[in-house]
């Protein structure tokens, strides 16, 4: 096991400030120690039928499952949170652990 991905995938409102969201996450992301990696991106293929109207989606990767209930309560998390909710039509939040396995071919 590679640690837990706290995924988070969104809509964001017309208009919503979503540069200025990415640059709040990444410093997030870099001031607490408790994530240990933020990756994010748009939608590329924009095909409804599939996305459900996601269009963005954010990766942080923590040690552990009480590494991520830390963060979810960490005030500098619920202070951005706030924010993103606002600017967001809906949002789809999952957390599992990564298993990685190497694919091969014969």
């Amino acid at each position: 096991m590679a640690g837990i991905k706290h995924l988070v995938m969104a809509k964001f409102k017309e208009g919503a400030a979503v540069e200025q969201l990415v640059l709040d996450m990444k410093k997030l992301a870099l001031e607490l120690d408790i994530i240990k990696s933020f990756e994010w991106g748009e939608d590329v293929m924009k095909n409804d039928k599939y996305s459900h109207g996601f269009t963005h989606t954010f990766i942080l990767t923590f040690d552990s499952a009480e590494d991520v209930a830390a963060y979810i309560k960490h005030p500098r998390h619920v202070e951005y949170a706030k924010k993103f909710r606002a600017g967001t039509e809906k949002i789809l939040a999952v957390d599992f652990p990564t298993v990685i396995d190497k694919i091969t071919t014969a």
